[in-house]
């Protein structure tokens, strides 16, 4: 009996997956400086690949959009273990809750774009929290083990303190107030 070769999935190849990340970067690149409504065509070009290229990719604009956040979440989580591969926990903390910040950045750029489409932003907003809460945790735990972070202070805590230094994430001039909190309050958290 032979196989149907059509049956299996075939892998991405090489050149699309780089295209993919191309186009990725571009976007993100392009909606940090005009939005979220950056025209493709730019995008497109910044990646150096055509538009229907882009348009394989990415359908629509809000996939596009949704696909930028995604990665976004993906690459967030995934730098807590690196950072505590190459530096003390302390500091792998305080480096991955200003990698927090440029995400919250990120996300006050493409979240209107991402409620227009409520369905889809509502499960990107929750598998958001499911991927980097985890990260977040590991992280802080790790401090604690390593005694770099106050022993009363708890990852609830610590949480709560980051949900507080992110109100206002959608206003411009947030970020480098955010940052300067962010250093006030590791100040605070290191174990004396």
């Amino acid at each position: 009996m032979m196989q149907d070769s059509d049956s299996k999935p075939r892998k991405p190849r090489a050149d699309s997956l780089r295209n993919r990340d191309l186009l990725l970067s571009a976007a993100k690149a392009a909606f940090a400086e005009t939005g979220a409504d950056a025209p493709l065509e730019d995008i497109a070009r910044r990646a150096g690949v055509g538009i229907g290229t882009l348009y394989r990719h990415f359908p629509t604009r809000e996939a596009l959009v949704a696909a930028v956040y995604a990665r976004e979440i993906e690459q967030l989580a995934a730098s807590a273990e690196m950072l505590l591969a190459q530096r003390p926990a302390g500091e792998a903390l305080e480096a991955w809750l200003n990698l927090l910040i440029d995400y919250m950045a990120t996300k006050r750029v493409v979240a209107p774009a991402l409620r227009a489409d409520p369905g889809e932003g509502s499960k990107l907003y929750a598998a958001s929290g499911a991927t980097i809460l985890p990260a977040f945790q590991r992280l802080t735990e790790a401090a604690h083990a390593a005694g770099e972070i106050r022993a009363d202070i708890g990852f609830e805590d610590v949480l709560r303190m980051m949900s507080a230094l992110g109100q206002g994430y959608e206003q411009p001039g947030w970020e480098p107030g955010a940052r300067r909190l962010l250093s006030v309050m590791m100040a605070g958290l290191r174990a004396r």
